[in-house]
């Protein structure tokens, strides 16, 4: 199983972005997601999560300016990101709970990270 994340880049202030959380494999579901980010000297932190059935939360920081949204039949998440500022810089990472499968009717619960992409706000 993989976790790829994907969609960073270079922006200008006020602009945006859509970040994508792709998992292959050997699956049966994506359940839990969220997307952190981390910034040079400072601690991961969540930005936002979705769960399996689609309850989001956010952190206050990008309340009313980053959607979380998943895709259950592509086993993606997406993080549109409006509204961007040069505090948003950071490497950006997603991570997940997946139901790995192992046999036709047989499977466990495995905690996934995608490698980070950087996403940059700058003029």
């Amino acid at each position: 199983v993989q976790l790829q994340a994907s969609g960073g880049g270079l922006v200008q202030p006020g602009g945006s972005l859509r970040l994508s959380c792709a998992a292959s494999g050997s699956i049966f579901s994506i359940n839990a997601v969220g997307w952190y980010r981390q910034s040079p000297g400072k601690q991961r932190e969540l930005v936002a999560g979705i769960s399996r059935r689609g309850s989001t939360n956010y952190a206050d920081s990008v309340q009313g300016r980053f959607t979380i949204s998943r895709d259950n039949a592509k086993n993606t998440v997406y993080l549109q990101m409006n509204s961007l500022k040069p505090e948003d810089t950071a490497v950006y990472y997603c991570n997940a709970d997946i139901t790995v499968q192992i046999k036709p009717e047989l499977g466990y619960e495995k905690n996934y990270w995608g490698q980070g992409t950087l996403v940059t706000v700058s003029s």
